[in-house]
Parts: structure tokens; sequence; C-alpha cells
């Protein structure tokens, strides 16, 4: 059997790719035709969008579970 990565709870996904896209912006002189780190960018772009609809998700939840009470 195949030995899966660990991943470190102490770095989130968003916060390793953000440092990988740093990285390779610095090390191209020109980021135009660059497949590997645009694939990057989507990945992170994926990732940012995921932890904002949560947010939203949760912050509607707790919003309808306050005013159910109230109208009762």
């Amino acid at each position: 059997m195949a030995k899966k990565t660990e991943k470190t709870a102490s770095e989130s996904d968003e916060t390793r790719l953000k440092k990988k896209v740093a990285v390779k912006l610095a090390e191209n002189k020109s980021p135009k035709g660059d497949e590997a780190l645009r694939s990057l960018q989507k990945r992170l772009r994926r990732a940012q969008r995921k932890r904002r609809a949560l947010a939203l998700r949760k912050k509607n939840s707790t919003s309808k579970k306050t005013a159910a009470p109230a109208t009762k």
C-alpha cells in the first residue's frame, strides 16, 4: 500500500499555495507563459473561493438560527 503524505495542521493549503506562487513569481522574469505558475494561481483562487463560501454559509446559518427563536 502506498503511504499517504501527512499534511501539517499548522499550515493550511492556502498558505502553502501562497508561498509557492510567491517563489514562482520571484524566480520568473516573465510569468506570462508559465503553465505551472498559472496552475498554482488557479489552485490558490479555488482554495480562497472555498474558504470564503464556507465563511458565508456559516454566517448565514448563524443569523437564521438566532432570528428563528425571536419570531416564535
